[in-house]
């Protein structure tokens, strides 16, 4: 999966793609529209960073490159790819349970805060893209 190297685009399925982890600097772009928001990215090899009408999306420590990103009511659904392990933040439905897979393989339920954010590790090698899901348990 290559980086994305726009920063931030709309794939023909209609999900995102966005990040960069392959940048030595942070880069970032803001009123990037879809579906009638404003999305703005922030990436480069230490996080990156996704935000929505100003409001928490996404976020990596490490930097990744995100393809396929798909939020709806009860899941997210992304491919992430990066040079490092990574911790990831989602904003989600607050005091909630998600039942986690990567590659197809359950994580385990995880809790969301009261604040909504649901947090993951995920092992990443550099040209190794795992597919991650939450879904509303």
């Amino acid at each position: 999966m290559p980086v994305v190297e726009e920063l931030i685009r709309k794939e023909a399925d209609g999900t995102l793609s966005f990040g960069n982890y392959m940048l030595d600097e942070k880069t970032k772009l803001s009123d990037f529209e879809y579906e009638g928001d404003l999305y703005k990215v922030k990436t480069f090899k230490e996080i990156t960073k996704l935000e929505k009408n100003g409001m928490f999306v996404y976020e990596s420590v490490e930097g990744t490159s995100v393809t396929g990103f798909r939020v709806t009511e009860d899941s997210v659904t992304m491919t992430v790819e990066g040079a490092e392990d990574a911790q990831i933040t989602l904003e989600l439905a607050p005091d909630t349970e998600y039942k986690v897979t990567i590659d197809d393989q359950e994580v385990g339920i995880i809790k969301t805060k009261f604040n909504g954010k649901l947090i993951l590790s995920v092992e990443l090698d550099k040209g190794q893209p795992r597919n991650i899901k939450a879904v509303k348990a």
